[in-house]
Protein backbone atom coordinates (compact mmCIF):
# COMPACT_ATOMS: atom_id res chain seq x y z
CA UNK A 1 0.00 0.00 0.00
CA UNK A 2 1.22 3.49 -0.77
CA UNK A 3 0.70 4.61 2.81
CA UNK A 4 3.11 1.91 4.00
CA UNK A 5 5.79 3.21 1.66
CA UNK A 6 5.25 6.83 2.70
CA UNK A 7 5.43 6.01 6.42
CA UNK A 8 8.51 3.86 5.85
CA UNK A 9 10.29 6.68 4.00
CA UNK A 10 9.44 9.20 6.72
CA UNK A 11 10.57 6.81 9.45
CA UNK A 12 13.91 6.54 7.62
CA UNK A 13 14.19 10.33 7.22
CA UNK A 14 13.33 10.87 10.89
CA UNK A 15 15.87 8.29 12.02
CA UNK A 16 18.55 10.05 10.00
CA UNK A 17 17.47 13.47 11.30
CA UNK A 18 17.72 12.24 14.89
CA UNK A 19 21.25 11.02 14.17
CA UNK A 20 22.12 14.50 12.89
CA UNK A 21 20.59 16.12 15.97
CA UNK A 22 22.47 13.82 18.34
CA UNK A 23 25.86 13.96 16.67
CA UNK A 24 27.67 15.85 14.05
CA UNK A 25 25.89 16.60 10.83
CA UNK A 26 26.85 14.47 7.90
CA UNK A 27 26.34 15.89 4.37
CA UNK A 28 25.75 12.36 3.04
CA UNK A 29 23.08 11.84 5.64
CA UNK A 30 21.43 15.13 4.67
CA UNK A 31 21.20 13.90 1.09
CA UNK A 32 19.59 10.64 2.23
CA UNK A 33 17.04 12.59 4.28
CA UNK A 34 16.20 14.70 1.25
CA UNK A 35 15.77 11.64 -0.95
CA UNK A 36 13.46 9.97 1.57
CA UNK A 37 11.33 13.10 1.87
CA UNK A 38 11.14 13.51 -1.92
CA UNK A 39 10.17 9.83 -2.27
CA UNK A 40 7.37 10.46 0.23
CA UNK A 41 6.22 13.46 -1.81
CA UNK A 42 6.17 11.29 -4.94
CA UNK A 43 4.03 8.71 -3.13
CA UNK A 44 1.64 11.44 -2.02
CA UNK A 45 1.41 12.67 -5.62
CA UNK A 46 0.45 9.12 -6.63
CA UNK A 47 -2.26 9.15 -3.96
CA UNK A 48 -3.50 12.48 -5.32
CA UNK A 49 -3.57 11.16 -8.88
CA UNK A 50 -5.58 8.12 -7.81
CA UNK A 51 -8.45 10.14 -6.35
CA UNK A 52 -11.77 9.80 -8.16
CA UNK A 53 -13.62 13.06 -7.58
CA UNK A 54 -16.82 11.85 -9.27
CA UNK A 55 -17.18 8.74 -7.11
CA UNK A 56 -15.36 10.07 -4.04
CA UNK A 57 -17.15 13.41 -3.74
CA UNK A 58 -16.29 15.31 -0.57
CA UNK A 59 -13.98 12.56 0.70
CA UNK A 60 -11.82 12.81 -2.43
CA UNK A 61 -11.82 16.61 -2.23
CA UNK A 62 -10.81 16.55 1.43
CA UNK A 63 -8.08 13.97 0.83
CA UNK A 64 -6.73 16.08 -2.03
CA UNK A 65 -6.53 19.10 0.27
CA UNK A 66 -4.84 17.01 2.95
CA UNK A 67 -2.32 15.56 0.49
CA UNK A 68 -1.56 19.08 -0.79
CA UNK A 69 -0.90 20.19 2.78
CA UNK A 70 1.32 17.12 3.38
CA UNK A 71 3.46 17.98 0.35
CA UNK A 72 3.78 21.61 1.43
CA UNK A 73 4.79 20.55 4.95
CA UNK A 74 7.28 18.03 3.59
CA UNK A 75 8.86 20.64 1.34
CA UNK A 76 9.26 23.06 4.26
CA UNK A 77 10.50 20.29 6.56
CA UNK A 78 13.07 19.22 4.00
CA UNK A 79 14.36 22.76 3.46
CA UNK A 80 14.55 23.57 7.17
CA UNK A 81 15.35 20.05 8.42
CA UNK A 82 12.31 20.42 10.66
CA UNK A 83 11.79 17.18 12.61
CA UNK A 84 8.41 18.14 14.19
CA UNK A 85 6.93 18.88 10.77
CA UNK A 86 8.08 15.52 9.43
CA UNK A 87 6.69 13.79 12.51
CA UNK A 88 3.35 15.55 12.03
CA UNK A 89 2.99 14.37 8.45
CA UNK A 90 4.22 10.89 9.37
CA UNK A 91 1.67 10.57 12.17
CA UNK A 92 -1.15 11.82 9.95
CA UNK A 93 -0.22 9.35 7.21
CA UNK A 94 -0.08 6.57 9.78
CA UNK A 95 -3.58 7.52 10.96
CA UNK A 96 -4.89 7.42 7.40
CA UNK A 97 -3.16 4.08 6.85
CA UNK A 98 -4.86 2.65 9.93
CA UNK A 99 -8.25 3.98 8.83
CA UNK A 100 -7.92 2.44 5.36
CA UNK A 101 -6.86 -0.89 6.87
CA UNK A 102 -9.93 -0.85 9.11
CA UNK A 103 -12.17 -0.05 6.13
CA UNK A 104 -10.59 -2.86 4.11
CA UNK A 105 -11.02 -5.35 6.96
CA UNK A 106 -14.67 -4.35 7.37
CA UNK A 107 -15.22 -4.76 3.63
CA UNK A 108 -13.67 -8.23 3.64
CA UNK A 109 -15.83 -9.28 6.60
CA UNK A 110 -18.99 -7.94 4.96
CA UNK A 111 -18.17 -9.63 1.67
CA UNK A 112 -17.52 -12.95 3.42
CA UNK A 113 -20.90 -12.78 5.15
CA UNK A 114 -22.86 -12.11 1.97
CA UNK A 115 -24.84 -14.92 0.44
CA UNK A 116 -23.46 -15.81 -2.96
CA UNK A 117 -26.19 -15.95 -5.55
CA UNK A 118 -25.54 -17.74 -8.80
CA UNK A 119 -25.94 -20.87 -10.78
CA UNK A 120 -24.23 -24.06 -9.65
CA UNK A 121 -22.64 -25.51 -12.78
CA UNK A 122 -20.58 -28.17 -11.02
CA UNK A 123 -21.35 -31.73 -12.06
Amino acid sequence: MLYDGAVKQLDWALELMHLNENGKKDPGRMEKIGKAVVKTQEIICELMASLDFEEGGDIATNLFSLYTWFNRELMEANIKQDTPRLEGVRNSLDGLRSAWREIAATNVAETANREVVGIDIAM
